[in-house]
């Protein structure tokens, strides 16, 4: 058995009478990767927390956690604030889930990463400059040197995150705890910050944390695996008897629910499926036949954003963000839009329905040229065309209760008068599966899941008949993502409407899609049936983007 590094024994967590985390067990050995995985709620990012001293001051801990360094014993939970900050630097390191909002956006990426290296290890300014550029080139950003002197929103969301994890690496730490370091990212980067993180822990013989909602993302970083749920461990076990043999209805939930190469016909099983105990069977859904019938056109369509300009305002740079696409979309049919982050995804999806103009090119909706309508004509267009954006929490006035929320495009296109929309709200809320009773709740009172309910629920209000989806899962555990799939999938079976769905994720695209368009870079790659994009990938990025999908090697 590896030596032990990290203890955790018999914790528990509560705020006032709320138990969160109850009498939990970990056991962290020298240079092994224990991955802790559950949904949002299970108590795993606070596990995390509760090792660094950064829970909140409303929290009450029991329990201990005990630190081995050079054969002495720590016990994290009674050291000091000072003599923790200490420990935070110089032995046990944490990557984020958001790197945006851990990066000072007004301080340079290098001078971020150069004053940890003063604080902990008393370096001159110019030593800590000089490390920082090699700690950049080991976690292999472009071009060091010149990254050093830029701000956060200067660079990219996985270059972002190769700075984090360049911090983090910054003082040698003997345990890195990355939390959620790859949700935000698209697959292929998300494979390359895995692969980094792997290669940093085996050069320097580091033990890693990683906490996920994704068994099948920490199959290729994992030793150990941790399961929790609802605050309580139902598993532990080597990574390899986790995914050949597991125990407990919530992990082969977990296993199960994801979606794979699934047939189109098949709907997706959920974790309520294991936990009742019931016999699980992948029920069949009979998709919508598609017709020949072209409903929206895409012809040629660029678009570009001004990124420089003169003193005067004269444009001097463009930025091309959608170069010359063509395709057709058939009346019942589903698309997929797939590409990395920056592949001009979403920009397309926005001028399709009128938030970005392009500047060549035509968009025809049931054989009407959108882009040549007045603001009126787009006005009534709208309602036939409807779009469910990626974030659901900003797409909801947190001012706003839901009830309201999703009758305000019912009252505005007069479709229903103010005595009479409350009720078709309501069985609104039902079809989507939330109770009527939540007419008068407010955003902030409901999980992201069922804030995605919501969003979809005021969109297909209007009963359109074409719909974009752009990332709307792609935020969601895998668990609630399979509850939005089949949700989507049924509501467009009952209302037969046409749909684009944007993602990164070539496995979520599969399920629901019929056909593809593979983007990068503002380009079409290759377009397709589902199956043959797939199966016989005709382009080299497309082969890269399904060789990056995570799959347990066991």
């Amino acid at each position: 058995m590896p030596e032990t590094l990290l203890n955790i024994q018999n914790l528990s967590i509560s705020f006032k009478d709320n138990k969160v985390l109850n009498n939990v067990n970990i056991h962290v050995p020298k240079g092994k990767v224990v991955a802790v995985v559950g949904e949002s709620g299970s108590g795993k990012s606070l596990t995390s927390l509760s090792v660094l001293g950064l829970l909140p001051r409303n929290a009450t801990v029991q329990g201990d956690i005990d630190f081995i360094k050079k054969q002495k014993i720590i016990r994290l939970t009674d050291l000091g604030k000072e003599e923790l900050q200490q420990l935070r630097g110089d032995n046990i390191a944490m990557i984020f889930q958001e790197p945006m909002t851990s990066l000072n956006p007004v301080i340079t990426c290098g001078a971020q990463v150069a004053e940890a290296l003063i604080l902990h290890r008393k370096l001159s300014r110019a030593a800590a400059k000089k490390i920082t550029i090699r700690l950049f080139d080991e976690v292999r950003l472009p071009d060091p040197q010149k990254l050093y002197n830029r701000y956060p929103h200067e660079i990219s969301g996985g270059q972002k995150q190769r700075v984090m994890i360049a911090m983090a690496m910054s003082c040698h730490p003997d345990l890195l705890i990355c939390d959620e370091p790859t949700t935000a990212l698209d697959v292929s980067v998300q494979k390359e910050i895995l692969s980094l993180i792997k290669k940093l822990q085996e050069a320097h013989g580091m033990s890693v944390i990683f906490i996920s909602h994704d068994l099948n993302l920490v199959a290729e970083i994992a030793d150990y695996i941790t399961v929790l749920y609802k605050g309580n461990i139902v598993e532990q076990d080597t990574a390899k008897n986790i995914f050949t043999q597991p125990q407990h209805a919530y992990t082969k939930a977990l296993l199960a629910c994801q979606p794979q190469l699934y047939d189109k016909t098949q709907r997706l099983p959920v974790v309520a499926d294991f936990l009742e105990e019931q016999e699980v069977h992948i029920k069949q859904a009979q998709p919508l036949p598609v017709s020949d019938e072209v409903v929206l056109s895409v012809r040629n369509v660029s678009v570009r954003y001004p990124v420089k300009k003169s003193i005067t305002g004269k444009v001097l740079q463009y930025n091309n963000a959608v170069n010359n696409i063509s395709f057709d979309v058939c009346k019942n049919e589903t698309l997929g839009l797939v590409g990395g982050s920056g592949c001009g995804k979403t920009t397309l999806g926005r001028a399709i329905i009128g938030l970005v103009k392009p500047y060549t090119g035509e968009i025809f909706f049931n054989g009407e040229n959108l882009l040549e309508k007045s603001a009126a004509q787009q006005k009534t267009c709208s309602k036939d065309i409807q779009f469910i954006f990626q974030d659901p929490y900003s797409s909801l006035n947190p001012r706003i209760k839901i009830g309201d929320a999703i009758a305000e495009p019912l009252l505005l296109n007069k479709v229903y008068t103010k005595s009479s929309v409350k009720n078709v709200v309501k069985d609104w809320l039902y079809k989507v599966g939330l109770p009527p009773a939540f007419y008068d709740r407010y955003p902030h009172e409901f999980s992201g899941g069922q804030r995605q309910r919501i969003v979809i629920a005021r969109a297909l209000a209007l009963q359109p008949s074409f719909v974009i989806c752009d990332e709307s899962v792609s935020a969601l555990d895998v668990s609630v993502q399979a509850q939005v799939l089949n949700l989507l999938n049924d509501l467009k079976r009952e209302l037969g409407f046409t749909a684009i769905f944007i993602s990164h994720d070539l496995a979520v695209v599969k399920y629901v899609a019929d056909r593809i368009v593979v983007m990068n870079k503002g380009n079409m790659e290759e377009i397709g049936k589902t199956e043959d994009v797939y199966f016989h990938p005709r382009s080299s990025y497309t082969k890269m983007l399904l060789d990056a999908l995570p799959q347990p090697n066991f």
